[in-house]
């Protein structure tokens, strides 16, 4: 928090004492009061671009999960995704969003399939990884208490993988809105991408870090969320994520 205020500080000095231009460099007294001037137009296309965040990232929190638990069964089909799960993040997301407007146009299935490409990866690979972490004993002491593979699974390897799950779930929820963001930029008709790049193409760039900051605010708002619902779902594993931190203190 210091190392931020001391940036900002530097920052309004050093605008206020080389007296830059504000078209290149304005300084976070102007970004703070043209925002706010601006500030109706600002939350309307924030709220577009949480609406298409939430929706892509739910998306693909819901195939991630069902792909996760699918390969956790199934030998054969972990031997079959997960490399094409690595080779989803060789795909430069700078290059692919403009095909994905080009294919599916300016609506809310190209943002989509965008966030989903940003996100899928760490959450998948975080569940996989965790189901695969799981007690060895544990799991062969409910197996010769007669319980299925199922049975197992519910109370052994999914409460294993819940760790895991929620530190990719942080990952995954910062990349949703950037990917959300940059999808915006390369096309659409709302959301902080779009304002952002009309501002630009304006000179208005004291808009556009107002907007930066905006969507700055909307992933670390998301990202603490994550931890209400870690607290909510599975309040024992932040206990064992703090264990962990501490024992590397």
């Amino acid at each position: 928090m210091v190392v931020a205020v001391v940036l900002v500080a530097t920052w309004q000095l050093y605008v206020m004492v080389s007296g830059i231009r504000p078209q290149v460099l304005p300084s976070p007294t102007r970004v703070l009061q043209q925002g706010w001037a601006h500030r109706i137009a600002i939350a309307e296309h924030a709220a577009a671009t949480l609406q298409v965040t939430l929706v892509g990232f739910v998306v693909s929190l819901t195939v991630a999960w069902l792909l996760a638990v699918a390969v956790d069964f199934s030998p054969f089909l972990r031997r079959a995704f997960v490399p094409l799960f690595v080779a989803s993040q060789t795909l430069p997301i700078i290059a692919i969003a403009p095909l994905m407007i080009i294919w599916f146009g300016f609506g809310l299935l190209p943002k989509i399939l965008v966030i989903a490409l940003a996100t899928f990866f760490p959450m998948a690979i975080g569940l996989i990884e965790g189901f695969a972490a799981t007690d060895r004993e544990a799991g062969a002491l409910l197996r010769s208490m007669g319980a299925t593979r199922w049975q197992e699974f519910r109370y052994v390897r999914l409460p294993s993988a819940l760790p895991r799950f929620f530190t990719s779930l942080r990952i995954g929820i910062t990349y949703a809105v950037v990917g959300a963001v940059f999808a915006e930029y390369v096309g659409a008709t709302s959301g902080l991408g779009i304002y952002m790049a009309i501002q630009k193409n304006s000179f208005r760039t004291d808009l556009v870090l107002a907007a930066v900051l905006v969507t700055a605010t909307v992933s670390l708002v998301l990202y603490l969320l994550t931890y209400v619902a870690q607290r909510l779902i599975a309040p024992w594993a932040l206990g064992t994520e703090n264990r962990a931190t501490g024992s590397h203190a």
